[in-house]
């Protein structure tokens, strides 16, 4: 298979949009053009990350209206759905277009509205995604996040304040963020006096509802250079699944999927953690932040808490963790988010992150959907 590289990358501004989701697709589709200067005459593949537009907002057949907004008919269109992880899961099937031969450039572009729709209603939909029984005894994932943190706090010795900093830390690195929804910091003390939502995680311990949408642009590596100086190449990345029934696991604080996606990216890019510059993870809860430094091995089994106290984390650490502000401060349109955090590392290794920017060539990316239901995994690396 041929490597497989991305020559352009866009995202718009996350936050509440007066636009509806064709829209916001097709700004970060033509922005994204624009950044690698391709025609969309040259669009084979155009593939959509998308959870629920047509429950959002009523709108189905998004991918093809979308090729007509962007003049990028004949291309093939597809809409990837894969619950809050379907930006991985984009990122994947954009992946494999290309490594297959069967289209020399696609583009993806993963987003959501969400804002027009009341925080009740949203969640009922996101609700959804749990299993049927869950789902009718009123079982939401913020209350999975709850009892999961509840027990790695008291298995770990964890302090709650190690939560409240991870909060701290991300909502630090969006105010260098333009595109993030909440460009504010915080303290520790604000994110524990801040109204409890599910026991013992607060208010900041949880990512907003969020419009917003971000693309990136593939092609064979060998063809990069004729378009760009500076690229990236998907030198790693896996797909895997856990139980639908979060109880059923033998160990709640063990996302499976992450760690089997983790273990095929890491072996198909012939790297180890420890070779990882910057990683994006998907905060939608601070304790998710633990559980996936965990499961990609960037720390030992209950002492990701530990990393987080001792600073290693940060933006200025010795392992910078969602530099872009993460989905806590960035924001989290379910179908955006992944590819934004493609878009995230894509810039820190290609060195255009602006005040973000870090020491890094290699990084990763892990997306999650529902509990950890469905995770994809990516590493990618600079190419200057």
């Amino acid at each position: 298979m041929p490597d497989v590289a991305v020559i352009g990358a866009s995202m718009t501004k996350f936050g509440q949009r007066d636009a509806w989701i064709r829209e916001l697709l097709a700004e970060a589709g033509q922005e994204c053009l624009d950044d690698a200067g391709v025609d969309p005459d040259e669009i084979e593949h155009l593939y959509v990350s998308n959870m629920a537009s047509g429950e959002f907002e009523g709108q189905t057949g998004v991918p093809n209206a979308l090729a007509h907004d962007l003049a990028a008919i004949p291309a093939y269109t597809q809409r990837i759905d894969q619950t809050s992880s379907s930006g991985g899961a984009g990122i994947y099937a954009a992946w494999q277009s290309v490594a297959s031969g069967t289209s020399e450039m696609t583009l993806l572009i993963g987003g959501e509205k969400m804002t027009h729709r009341t925080t009740s209603e949203s969640t009922d939909v996101i609700a959804s995604l749990t299993h049927p029984v869950e789902y009718k005894q009123g079982v939401t994932l913020p209350s999975f996040a709850g009892l999961t943190a509840r027990l790695y706090l008291d298995q770990f010795d964890a302090p709650r304040e190690s939560l409240a900093k991870v909060a701290v830390k991300n909502h630090a690195n969006g105010v260098r963020n333009p595109h993030a929804q909440f460009r504010k910091e915080i303290d520790v003390e604000t994110a524990m006096e801040a109204p409890m939502i599910a026991d013992p995680l607060r208010l900041y311990d949880f990512c907003p509802i969020t419009d917003g949408s971000a693309a990136l642009l593939f092609c064979p590596a060998e063809m990069a250079r004729s378009y760009a100086d500076e690229y990236a190449v998907i030198s790693g990345i896996g797909g895997a699944t856990d139980t639908h029934v979060v109880h059923e696991r033998v160990d709640p604080t063990t996302m499976g999927g992450v760690v089997d996606s983790g273990r095929r990216a890491y072996e198909m890019a012939g790297k180890d953690p420890d070779d990882i510059d910057v990683a994006e993870l998907h905060d939608m809860f601070t304790i998710l932040e633990f559980l996936q430094m965990e499961g990609l091995d960037f720390a030992s089994k209950g002492e990701a808490w530990k990393e987080i106290e001792a600073g290693t984390t940060t933006i200025d650490g010795e392992f910078p963790i969602n530099t872009s502000g993460g989905l806590k401060s960035k924001g989290h349109p379910l179908g955006a988010s992944g590819v934004a955090q493609g878009y995230e590392i894509y810039k820190q290794v290609i060195g255009d992150a602006g005040p973000r920017q870090v020491d890094a060539d290699v990084g990763l990316a892990c997306n999650v959907g529902g509990f950890g239901n469905c995770v994809t995994t990516v590493i990618i690396e600079g190419r200057r």
